[in-house]
């Protein structure tokens, strides 16, 4: 049994409920959108990271995390791209990664709206933790948690950080 936190969009931003949750998981991953060099260097002393890059993340952040990252946690195979789109409205390159192989966890970011979707075409759930961090449109800082357990994802729960202001 694996506990992950799942955030995303923390653009250089991170704080101590962060570091909070971070601590009761196994394994933290990001949906991209770091910002800074700090805010992977706070999470990796906690907690295994992984992770993709985001269209705001600078070289050094670049070359230390892919723009595609397909891994395996337990039994359960998984996707991370960052600008990834969701069911129905996958961007060309998830379109083309799904094509290949579907996994049966699709993660994205990059949009700051949080979203749990099953993907009936492909058989896989989609999740978008939202925002985590302070820049962006979005009202209500979010991250999610979940336990791959086996071939199995549950226990999934939404976690609302409060207001970005």
């Amino acid at each position: 049994m694996t506990k992950i936190l799942l955030l995303s969009d923390s653009h250089s931003y991170i704080d101590d409920r962060i570091l909070e949750y971070a601590q009761q998981a196994d394994e933290i991953w990001h949906g991209g959108d770091f910002g800074s060099m700090d805010v992977i260097e706070q999470l990796e002393k906690i907690k295994p990271l992984k992770g993709v890059y985001g269209n705001i993340d600078n070289a050094k952040i670049r070359s230390e995390f892919p723009e595609v990252n397909r891994f395996f946690c337990e039994n359960v195979e998984v996707l991370m791209i960052h600008i990834g789109g969701y069911p129905g409205k996958y961007t060309p390159l998830t379109q083309k990664e799904i094509s290949e192989k579907a996994p049966k966890l699709f993660i994205s970011g990059h949009s700051h709206i949080l979203k749990a979707m099953f993907d009936q075409k492909n058989n896989l759930l989609h999740l978008n933790p939202g925002a985590c961090g302070k820049q962006g449109w979005h009202k209500m800082r979010t991250m999610m948690r979940f336990v791959i357990d086996g071939d199995e994802i549950k226990d999934l729960e939404v976690i609302e950080l409060g207001s970005k202001i």
